[in-house]
């Protein structure tokens, strides 16, 4: 009972803090006893968005210090978490007490995989991250052994093959708040018996089918400019993590290729000049009308006036939570894989203390009535307050749009006309230099090419 109202409420809280959540594969995961193996970018964020979509109880193994704050210890443990000592965290002292915590170490863990092999047994579901630990790097990390040593020990205990299902999650902008996030589940490994190396390195290939890999940030940001001249517009966000993550993937074999160092020159210099006009590719490959922009920021005002009477009441409760989250979250932690988690904690505990706040103080004014109106009223404000912002930012956005079309009308115009045949020399490059084998998603006769 505790885990289901603790996974409904987390599921509340990310789709406040994420814009748009799209879940790809849920018909991969099998019933039975399996295991979740997922990428690690964005710290407790990706725990929360395995249990919010898989459909599944999951218990995860997360690190005992975790388990230290009394509040920490308690969500975790409805949640039916595992605690695991990691090796990193009993290093660090003199070498008797470093000797002393590895065989306390290897007691906790010990007692750790009982535990998650008796879940196993039950036929319920694990969740583990191999990486080990949250990173913001631009490609997996050294998987660590853990993820198959408990499916084999597992399937040995239970009598019965475990399934490894591979989870990537790969987020848009993901320090961001009312961002996208991509929920993949992949194809599940059925394990009865076998070798923990040789698994492991089964399970890296089938997470690196489901997230993208490179070797820098600057590639994947040079390769991100390829990837949208090359894609039709509108495709969804599967769609273009996919285009993204073949782009990384194939990139490295053919970086050599005098079309590929053309193509990569020209889409950087393309971009570097988007940057000094502070146009993004997509507005410029939208074209649209100063009349367009204009229909498209007065449809928002529209609607931000109809959530605004409604936004009001918990206004003040709402706007200066969202402004610090925002503000404290890059200040609060040095690393940049839980700025987003620190986002959604620091607003979360900020909005409820408000919200029994407001209930109390009213409820003692004006009586049981007015507590009562206050807590449903509160969260459908703050509801109303997302909608609201939300359409501020479209209309800041259009704002800006229209702007740079009156400053920069002829700049624009000519980098429209370069962006046309760049897409064109894209298109031809990557069709001529695609790996033999490789299915195209969006081939030069694609329809959604064909239509624009």
């Amino acid at each position: 009972m505790a885990y289901r109202v603790l996974a409904w409420f987390l599921r509340v809280v990310t789709r406040v803090f994420f814009r748009q959540i799209e879940i790809v594969g849920i018909e991969n995961i099998p019933d039975g006893p399996v295991i979740f193996a997922g990428n690690h970018p964005n710290s407790l964020i990706d725990p929360i968005l395995i249990i919010t979509t898989c459909g599944r109880k999951v218990h995860f193994a997360a690190k005992d210090s975790l388990f230290k704050g009394r509040l920490m210890r308690a969500v975790l443990g409805g949640l039916g978490a595992v605690p695991v000592a990691r090796k990193t965290d009993a290093d660090g002292g003199a070498t008797s007490t470093a000797v002393r915590d590895g065989a306390d170490m290897a007691k906790v863990n010990d007692a750790a995989f009982d535990r998650m092999f008796d879940v196993l047994v039950r036929g319920d579901a694990i969740g583990i991250f191999p990486e080990g630990i949250s990173h913001d790097l631009s490609q997996l990390s050294k998987l660590k052994t853990g993820a198959a040593r408990i499916a084999l020990g597992g399937a040995k205990k239970a009598g019965q093959p475990i399934a490894i299902v591979p989870c990537g999650l790969t987020f848009i902008h993901p320090k961001r708040f009312r961002s996208r996030v991509l929920v993949q589940y992949g194809t599940p490994i059925w394990v009865i018996e076998g070798e923990p190396v040789a698994l492991t390195a089964e399970i890296e290939v089938a997470m690196r089918r489901l997230t993208i890999n490179s070797p820098d940030w600057d590639t994947v940001r040079a390769l991100d400019t390829v990837r949208r001249l090359y894609q039709p517009p509108g495709i969804a966000i599967e769609e273009r993590v996919e285009l993204s993550r073949r782009f990384n993937q194939h990139y490295g074999a053919l970086a050599d290729d005098a079309r590929v160092i053309a193509i990569v020159g020209r889409a950087k210099a393309y971009a570097k000049k988007l940057d000094e006009l502070g146009v993004s590719d997509r507005e410029l490959a939208q074209d649209l009308s100063k009349t367009a922009v204009s229909a498209r920021m007065l449809r928002h005002l529209v609607l931000v006036a109809f959530w605004l009477p409604l936004c009001v009441p918990g206004a003040p409760l709402h706007l200066p939570t969202v402004a610090f989250a925002k503000i404290a979250g890059p200040r609060l932690t040095p690393r940049k894989d839980v700025i987003a988690t620190t986002k959604m904690l620091v607003g979360l505990l900020l909005c409820l203390l408000s919200y029994a706040a407001a209930v109390v103080v009213l409820g003692v004014k004006f009586g049981m009535g007015a507590a009562l109106a206050s807590a449903i009223i509160l969260p459908l404000s703050g509801w109303a307050t997302l909608r609201v912002l939300d359409r501020l930012n479209h209309v800041q956005r259009a704002f800006g749009v229209l702007a740079r079309r009156l400053r920069f009308r002829r700049e624009v115009r000519s980098l429209r006309a370069e962006r046309a045949q760049l897409a064109l020399d894209v298109v031809a490059a990557v069709t001529a230099i695609m790996p033999a084998g490789l299915e195209p998603l969006f081939p030069p006769d694609h329809p959604d090419r064909i239509a624009t």
